[in-house]
């Protein structure tokens, strides 16, 4: 045998290795990839426990039997707990509302009685007794201290007590009103009568002893009558009975029942620049000029007990304070204000002011040029 026969099998045998060891060698398909006939890789999962794959068909009927209902008993807890909430959320709406009702009941009777025992007051300083009238003004002021003009009532009775001789004291009256037995719904359909024949205060008195038999009666329905009737009679006190601060009262009472419409805000602006600009009168001419020029134009015929109309005031200002200008030899603002008097009305009086108000303008503009500028 050649040495070329001999090497000629070993290299064969020895090219036939690789092969053995590539078959033997190559993976074998997993469980996992392999998976059961007819399913995706993506519907296997591996079973932690067992190292087996499931497929996720077989996963979801395991999983569903593990989802168990709650116990029954609780259900009942989580029942009654609910329950419970919802009937301490009621009974705690229900007291704040009794609440809202008590007090809107309290602020109305005291608001009665102190307007009742004002024009009470009054009337007792119109018949010479003062006591009595200290009392009740007193008595105001006890349970409403910002009533309007009732601290000023006071104060000119206690200067009558002090200029006379000191009257024998008499006790406080008791106020006992005779009880009005009549039905809650009997004084409401009274009420709506009141209104339909714009008596005001009447109707107002029916609703506040509604109110006080049954705080809880148609609350809705007693504040919007309240509102209107504090609404109108307010209106009319200013309006028709020159009482700017009992109106003022009123409407200021309204507001507690419901929203004021755009004329009683109005109505309520200028009455209270109206009371601002009288309250300078005779001390700040430069002030009430400038209260009364707002008032004037817009509600000129507004009045007060003087009787005095906005227009008037502001005219009557105008005159004093340019005769308080003229005092200062301020010729030319004084000349002005007198001048827009006399186009108000006309008053021989204050033309002869205007005219040397204005002459004494002119001769100091005229002076004022011939001084040389330093």
């Amino acid at each position: 045998m050649t040495r070329e026969n001999i090497d000629q099998p070993a290299s064969n045998h020895h090219a036939e290795v690789p092969q053995h060891s590539a078959e033997t060698d190559a993976p074998t398909p997993s469980v996992a990839q392999a998976g059961a006939p007819g399913t995706s890789p993506e519907e296997v999962h591996s079973d932690a426990d067992t190292g087996m794959t499931v497929p996720a068909e077989d996963r979801e009927v395991s999983l569903g039997v593990e989802r168990r209902p709650l116990p029954r008993w609780m259900v009942i807890v989580i029942g009654v707990t609910l329950l419970g909430m919802i009937a301490a959320l009621s009974a705690l709406l229900g007291y704040r509302r009794g609440i809202v009702i008590r007090q809107s009941a309290e602020s109305t009777q005291v608001a009665l009685a102190a307007a009742e025992q004002y024009e009470l007051g009054l009337q007792d300083m119109q018949n010479g007794d003062y006591v009595l009238a200290r009392q009740r003004f007193e008595y105001v002021i006890r349970i409403d201290p910002s009533y309007p003009g009732v601290v000023e009532q006071l104060a000119k009775v206690l200067k009558e007590l002090n200029t006379t001789a000191t009257p024998t004291l008499i006790p406080t009256p008791t106020l006992s009103p005779t009880p009005d037995l009549r039905g809650v719904q009997e004084l409401f359909d009274q009420a709506q009568q009141h209104l339909l024949n714009s008596e005001w205060s009447q109707a107002i008195e029916t609703l506040l002893t509604l109110r006080k038999n049954d705080p809880t009666y148609r609350t809705v329905d007693v504040d919007g009558m309240l509102f209107l009737a504090l609404r109108q009679r307010g209106e009319d006190k200013i309006l028709l009975e020159a009482d700017l601060e009992g109106g003022m009262y009123d409407l200021t009472l309204a507001e507690r029942f419901g929203i004021l419409d755009e004329d009683a805000k109005g109505l309520m602006t200028w009455t209270s620049l109206y009371i601002t600009g009288a309250s300078f009168w005779g001390l700040d001419w430069e002030q009430a000029v400038y209260y009364f020029s707002q008032v004037a134009p817009q509600m000129p015929g507004l009045r007060d007990g003087s009787g005095l109309t906005a227009r008037e005031r502001y005219r009557l200002a105008l005159i004093e304070y340019g005769k308080w200008l003229a005092s200062l030899n301020r010729w030319c603002p004084a000349a002005q204000q007198l001048e827009l008097a006399l186009s108000m009305s006309y008053d021989p009086e204050v033309d002869q002011m205007f005219q040397t108000a204005a002459n004494n303008c002119a001769k100091g503009e005229k002076k004022s040029e011939k001084t040389p500028t330093p």
